[in-house]
Parts: structure tokens; sequence; C-alpha cells
């Protein structure tokens, strides 16, 4: 327990701090301030159960995605970065599905130099239970952390679910790439936009999601 304890101290620091999650509809460009959370964020409704519109949400990317690559309506898939609670329940568990969709993709060539992905986000899995939902991207960090102690602490209980939402920290915000409206993610620097797995991507959410 107390080698668990160590983890998550140091993963905690790892983490740059909190940030608030909750409404603002302002994007701001990658590389600027902004931070991902390191605990459980707390949602803000006035309906139990709910995730209302405005919420925003963390979710790492399970596979690499690239404007040189990707093509229209591919499917991604993500999974939540830290638990969302409200009231004292846990409304959706860190490590939740978040299926994505790249809605538009622009590769970088020699007329528009700029690659340009735009990601939506359709649908959260919570505990089985398939929802529909209706999120686009607005900022994207960068994934770091200490991925190698996920066969040392293990992910089975509470403490697991802890070590899996938080494991893997934010090194920064992604550099070369900046987040617009509607979703859009393009580069900066004349190149194709480059998100490898283990990014983590804000989403917020342009729809009420009721968990039952």
């Amino acid at each position: 327990m107390r080698a668990l304890q160590g983890v998550l101290l140091a993963v905690m620091m790892t983490a740059v701090g909190c940030a608030t999650t909750n409404g603002g509809t302002s994007e701001q460009p990658v590389g600027t301030s902004g931070t991902t959370p390191a605990g459980p964020v707390q949602v803000n409704s006035s309906k139990t159960g709910v995730l209302p519109v405005g919420q925003q949400i963390d979710v790492r990317l399970q596979d690499a995605l690239s404007s040189a690559t990707a093509t229209a309506e591919q499917r991604f898939e993500a999974t939540t970065v830290v638990p969302l609670e409200q009231d004292g329940r846990v409304l959706v568990p860190a490590g939740s599905q978040v299926r994505g969709v790249v809605s538009s993709v622009n590769p970088a060539g020699r007329v528009d130099r700029t690659g340009k992905l735009t990601l939506a986000f359709d649908q959260i899995t919570v505990n089985g239970r398939e929802y529909p939902m209706r999120a686009l991207a607005t900022h994207a960090f960068e994934s770091g952390g200490i991925r190698e102690e996920v066969g040392t602490v293990g992910t089975g209980g509470a403490a697991g679910a802890i070590v899996g939402g938080i494991l893997g920290g934010v090194k920064g915000a992604l550099i070369g790439a900046v987040v617009g409206a509607g979703g859009v993610i393009a580069a900066t620097e004349g190149k194709d936009v480059e998100l490898p797995a283990g990014t983590i991507i804000r989403v917020r959410l342009d729809t009420p999601v009721e968990i039952r």
C-alpha cells in the first residue's frame, strides 16, 4: 500500500495541476496555458445523473491520428482520463470508452500546406451501457507520465481505477497545432497534424447525456 501511495504521489506531481472543466465555450490555441485535471471532475448539473451541455471531458486517444493518413468518417476510440462525479456518485468512471469520428480531413499539400483534422465524438460507454452524445474537440495535450508502472501497480479495485485515470500525466499542451471552432485541429508549421496514441483531447458536450 505504501508503494502504491508513492506511485500516486509521483503521478499527481507529474500532472501539472488541475483545470476547471465545467462550462465555458472559448477555444484557445494549443501550446498556450491549459492543463488536464489530476483527480475526479465534479459535474455541475441541476438534474441528477445528467452530464449537461458545456460539460468538458478529457479523453485519451487509443490510436494515433494524422491528417496525412486519416480519412473522412474514420472511426477511432478514446477513454476518459479521470472520473466524473456528482454528489459523491461516480457518473462516468475513468477508462470509460468514448467513440469518435474524423468529420473531415485535409492533408498538407502544395496548395494548402497546413494539415487539418476535425474530430467529433458521438458515443460514450459507461459500465457497459452505450449512450449517444454530441461533442467536439476544444483542446489537445501531450500525454506523458510513467506508463511502465501499469504492470507493477495493477488495475483492480478502487486504487487501480485512480491510477488508471491519472497514469501518464500531462507533459504540456501539444506543440505545433491549434484547436479552433467546430473541433478543427490545424497544424501551425505548414505540416500535417500528428496526434500520437495517448494524446489527451478535451471535448465539450453539445447535448446533455443522461447516465442511468
